[in-house]
């Protein structure tokens, strides 16, 4: 079993001090060594954003995407060999943003990879803009007058839109956060777990001190995560009581179970030696 140091890189993070990455790397490492997955048989797509840095801080194979694209290119990865744990990440305004359109459709199609939001409700890296999952009224560099636009509910879309395990964790929570990320790696699905990660630098609304008052884990009040109906209600909770765990899970064939070409073994251990494209090459070319 690999030691959670073994996924150490030479680079260290440089994300503000307090920020909420830094739980969010450390469960990640943790999980991955718990479930005994090696560094090479791990890979992981990050997105643009404060999330995206953390292709740095991980030693497994990476790839940094542009803004938006992470779950396209994890996607891409994931067919050409389904045998690896496939983890993307991105910021909320990178997966709902820009990218809500792939979040979406991968839910739909059950694409058996782990998305790891990691949502402060703002734009980090860009110095403190509004986000998708901004609050109404939030008061940023690009909303001085504050939001006025509702925030999006990824939990309650992800549970529309077909994610076979969706759950919500918090950085102020890294015991459960842990436990989170390596039930959504083990799973046999499309699982998303959505992170409260507070920015210490940009955000000063929803602060580790406005989530400690606030958040409660759905595992300590008996929820069943196998009721749909129980989870969609769960997911629009939100004012004095913030739920955090998993909210639904369920089990269904993936995309890749229903794709005879790799039935038998991936495309990256295929031959294709015999594969005689010449009379293509005549017809396009």
């Amino acid at each position: 079993m690999p030691e959670p140091k073994e996924f150490n890189t030479t680079v260290s993070p440089t994300w503000c001090p307090g920020c909420g990455n830094f739980a969010i790397w450390n469960a990640v490492k943790v999980a991955l060594s718990e479930l005994n997955v090696s560094p090479d048989n791990a890979i992981f797509v990050y997105g643009i954003g404060c999330s995206g840095n953390t292709s740095s801080f991980i030693n497994v194979f990476g790839f940094h995407g542009i803004h938006g694209r992470s779950l396209p290119v994890a996607t891409g990865i994931k067919l050409a060999n389904h045998e690896a744990k496939v983890v993307a990440h991105a910021g909320d305004g990178d997966a709902y943003g820009i990218g809500a359109c792939h979040f979406i459709h991968a839910m739909r199609r059950n694409i058996d990879i782990t998305y790891i939001v990691h949502d402060n409700q703002i734009y980090g890296l860009t110095t403190g803009q509004a986000s998708p999952t901004s609050l109404k009224g939030f008061r940023t560099k690009s909303t001085p007058e504050g939001v006025i636009d509702m925030p999006l509910n990824p939990i309650a879309l992800a549970i529309d839109c077909g994610a076979t395990y969706i759950a919500r964790g918090y950085s102020g929570e890294l015991k459960q956060l842990t436990q989170l990320i390596k039930d959504a790696i083990t799973h046999k699905g499309f699982s998303l777990v959505d992170v409260f990660q507070p920015c210490v630098t940009f955000n000063f609304l929803n602060t580790y001190q406005w989530f400690q008052k606030k958040v409660y884990k759905l595992e300590d009040e008996s929820h069943n995560p196998q009721d749909r109906d129980a989870a969609h209600r769960k997911a629009m909770e939100w004012g004095d009581r913030i739920p955090i765990g998993l909210f639904y899970k369920e089990s269904r064939l993936t995309y890749e179970d229903e794709l005879p070409q790799i039935k038998d073994m991936p495309l990256v251990r295929q031959s294709i030696e015999d594969i005689d494209i010449s009379k293509l090459m005549e017809e396009y070319v």
